[in-house]
């Protein structure tokens, strides 16, 4: 079932606000490099131009 830009935009967010919850309880360096990996990964998703569809 096919999904439309605004609500995998808001499955990017949430990703972004888990990753934001496992950052604020760790004190491990590596952990915190892996989260910086995957918010980038996940903001070039969520900022890609052009957008997913046409409108």
């Amino acid at each position: 079932m096919p999904i439309n830009e605004k609500e995998y935009n808001g499955y990017l967010f949430d990703q972004l606000s888990i990753l934001e919850r496992i950052e604020a309880v760790t004190d491990d360096e590596k952990v915190h490099k892996q989260i910086a990996i995957e918010r980038k990964q996940i903001e070039r998703k969520l900022y890609q131009k052009p957008p997913l569809v046409s409108e």
